[in-house]
């Protein structure tokens, strides 16, 4: 089930690989994703010292949270994976044009994931040619729409 997701990274990038990575998270985080209080869109993804981390997701503290803790909604995450797939990301970020980026958060088996893409940067014209194409596609469904009736 989807939590959140980050619609922008399809319009701005070629994802061609899918990861589900685990999320190291504080307790009023989690009770502030479990509230909705997530957001992926200014977010992204890096590798520091063959670790990766979550950078700039905002997660909204609720007001409910301890009022011992200074909650910071866009501090640094780190992302737990697998060491071969680690190994497999550096090897292809460090490769020109490629990039790491949230794709959206849910839950799996009752534990919040984070689905990160191995992405390539789109270009204006790609970026163009894909609008119309999806124009395109809701103009066929309409044109099937208004026959079958």
């Amino acid at each position: 089930m989807s939590i959140v997701e980050n619609r922008k990274a399809f319009h701005d990038y070629f994802v061609e690989e899918r990861f589900e990575a685990g999320l190291v998270l504080v307790g009023w985080e989690v009770k502030a994703i479990r509230a909705g209080r997530a957001q992926l869109k200014e977010a992204y993804v890096i590798v520091r010292n063959g670790e990766i981390f979550l950078i700039g997701a905002h997660i909204s503290a609720l007001p409910e949270a301890s009022t011992h803790v200074q909650p910071d909604p866009v501090r640094t995450r780190k992302l737990l994976l697998h060491a071969g797939e680690i190994h497999k990301l550096i090897a292809k970020v460090e490769r020109a044009g490629y990039t790491l980026i949230p794709l959206n958060l849910h839950y799996t088996k009752g534990r919040i994931k984070l689905e990160i893409g191995l992405a390539r940067g789109k270009k204006q014209h790609d970026k163009r040619e894909a609008e119309k194409e999806r124009d395109w596609k809701r103009e066929q469904q309409q044109l099937l729409r208004t026959r079958n009736r």
